[in-house]
């Protein structure tokens, strides 16, 4: 499932033009629109979080947490294999889950910071496995670890795979620029070969628009534009949630 980038570009020109603010340019758009992608992307994760905390149990309460879900799993990536067992995926926004495996059989790891694995090191007590590694998560790399018979951890360098939810690729609107039959002016033609759709679910889209027109606003300086959007923004998120 995706959204279309060039209805949506056509939508919020048709609005800015109703304003009569002028237009957006395909640089101005391409920008925005990954913006506004982004922020409704991120929102999906603290609605989940709001929600989570709420512990209702009505039947209007788990509807909204399977939407959520529902739009949160197009962005799931599953058992991708970790380079060296330390470069994580370029894509990659939270991980999941992190598992290592040996003699076909699949140990999942516990996530331990610096100083907790610091602490471990220079404890008696064992706590890494075979059947029980770890792994550490730090600018950007992971390290993984595992033991054989609770002696000293070591750092593998292979068979190590994550569940990962993805950030959103980057939406571009594609263009070819071709002269005006009317006046000989020129102006930018979409290029579907060449265009990057939004990721985002298709009940999505109007809330694209209106995120983007707001966004827009602030960035021509038109506050009335801006306002204008985010109302009709705050009203199409009143209709989903009902």
């Amino acid at each position: 499932m995706a959204i279309n980038v060039d209805t949506v570009y056509q939508r919020v020109l048709a609005v800015a033009n109703k304003e009569q603010r002028g237009f957006i340019t395909p640089l101005e758009f391409n920008l925005l629109a990954n913006q506004a992608q982004m922020e409704i992307f991120e929102q999906y994760f603290y609605d989940l979080k709001q929600f989570g905390e709420q512990h209702g149990n009505d039947t209007v309460h788990a509807d909204m947490l399977n939407i959520l879900q529902e739009k949160i799993a197009e962005f799931e990536v599953h058992n991708a294999a970790v380079t060296s067992g330390t470069t994580l995926p370029t894509n990659l926004y939270r991980i999941s889950s992190v598992y290592h495996i040996a003699s076909s059989i699949q140990y999942m790891a516990d996530r331990l910071t610096r100083k907790e694995f610091e602490e471990y090191r220079h404890s008696p007590l064992p706590m890494v496995t075979i059947q029980r590694p770890i792994y550490l998560l730090e600018s950007g790399n992971i390290e993984v670890y595992t033991s054989i018979d609770g002696g000293t951890p070591s750092n593998l360098t292979s068979d190590v795979y994550v569940n990962y939810i993805k950030q959103p690729d980057t939406v571009y609107w594609g263009y070819v620029i071709v002269p005006s039959t009317q006046n000989g002016n020129e102006y930018p033609l979409n290029n579907a070969a060449t265009s990057t759709n939004f990721e985002l679910h298709p009940s999505e889209e109007t809330k694209l628009v209106y995120k983007i027109l707001e966004l827009a606003g602030f960035m021509m300086k038109a506050p009335d534009l801006a306002q204008a959007a985010n109302v009709k923004q705050s009203q199409t998120i009143q209709q989903q949630k009902q």
